[in-house]
């Protein structure tokens, strides 16, 4: 009967360690914390941009990841481009940007 306590033990302690395992983050992969970090980082730029009077007419592509924010898309000016980053660099979580935006 003891044994049986003792292998039921390392099984649960066994799925624990696993669960933790799968929720942590890699080089490679996010967390689950991460990745809705990001989610929140990418909506609040999202926002911003479509608010913002000058960009909105601008399609801009914002996607994150670990905190560094990619800008793409296409502008007319490299004004335009400069506050996209501005904006991108002001909300909260933001590590970095990369600015991917082309000027036409």
């Amino acid at each position: 009967m003891k044994k049986r306590n003792i292998f039921i033990g390392y099984v649960v302690l066994i799925a624990l360690f696993a669960t933790f395992m799968a929720c942590a983050s890699t080089r490679t992969q996010e967390s689950t914390g991460e990745y809705v970090d990001d989610s929140v980082i990418t909506t609040k730029v999202k926002s911003l941009i479509a608010a913002d009077d000058f960009l909105k007419s601008f399609q801009i592509g914002v996607e994150t990841y670990k905190g560094v924010v990619q800008l793409s898309g296409f502008v007319d000016s490299q004004k335009a481009a400069d506050k996209a980053v501005q904006i991108t660099q002001s909300v909260k979580g933001v590590k970095s940007v990369k600015n991917n935006l082309v000027v036409k």
